[in-house]
C-alpha cells in the first residue's frame, strides 16, 4: 500500500550527485513529490529532502540503492508521523486587493500569513506550514487575483533522538571495526 514517505539523504558536496540521486528515483518509475537540499549540521555534509508516495518495500529498496552511492554517507526514510516538516509558499497579489482592508486582508490574517514585501503594483505574501495550509490560503486568495506563486519543497527534522553527528559517528566505528 502507498503511503507518503520523507527520505533524508547525507551526502558529501559533490557536483553532479543530486542528478545521480534523482535518476535512481527515474528508473524506478517513481515520482518525486518534492525535493530540498540545503547544508546540514555537520560541516561539509548536505541534506537532501525528498517526498514520495511509495509502498514501504520500495522505498527501503531505494534507500539501499542509495546509501551504495560513493558520496553518500547515509540515507532514511520517514513517515509523516515520525517528522516535523514545513514548505514555505510566496504569493505576489496586486497591492490595492490589500490596500482597501476587505476580503483579501481577512483572509491573509486568518492564514497567518506575513507580509515581506510591499510595492506599488504588488505585495508579497508568505505562509510556513503543511502544504495543505499553503494550498488553501493560494485558493482563497485566487479570486482577488494572484501574479505570481511559488512552493518549496518540504523540510524536515526528525522526531526520534538521533541525530547526524551520531550517525556519522556510528559510521566511523563501522569503518575502523572493518
Amino acid at each position: 500500500m502507498k503511503k507518503r514517505y520523507t527520505i533524508s539523504v547525507f551526502t558529501e558536496d559533490r557536483v553532479g550527485l543530486l542528478n545521480r540521486v534523482t535518476i535512481i528515483f527515474t528508473r524506478r518509475k517513481i515520482n518525486i513529490e518534492s525535493i530540498a537540499a540545503s547544508e546540514s549540521e555537520v560541516e561539509n555534509v548536505h541534506r537532501y529532502t525528498i517526498v514520495i508516495d511509495e509502498d514501504e518495500e520500495t522505498v527501503k529498496k531505494v534507500v539501499l540503492q542509495l546509501e551504495k552511492q560513493v558520496e553518500i554517507i547515509k540515507a532514511v526514510y520517514h513517515l509523516d508521523e515520525d517528522i516535523v516538516y514545513q514548505e514555505i509558499a510566496l504569493y505576489k497579489v496586486p497591492t490595492g486587493v490589500l490596500a482597501v482592508g476587505n476580503e483579501a486582508e481577512k483572509i491573509v490574517r486568518a492564514h497567518y500569513a506575513r507580509v515581506l514585501s510591499v510595492e506599488a503594483k504588488f505585495t508579497v505574501l508568505e505562509k510556513t506550514g503543511h502544504k495543505e495550509e499553503t494550498q488553501a490560503l493560494f485558493d482563497e486568495l485566487e479570486p482577488f487575483g494572484i501574479l505570481e506563486f511559488v512552493r518549496s519543497g518540504r523540510i524536515a527534522i526528525t522526531k526520534p533522538m538521533r541525530t547526524l553527528t551520531s550517525i556519522v559517528e556510528e559510521l566511523e566505528l563501522e569503518i575502523k571495526q572493518n
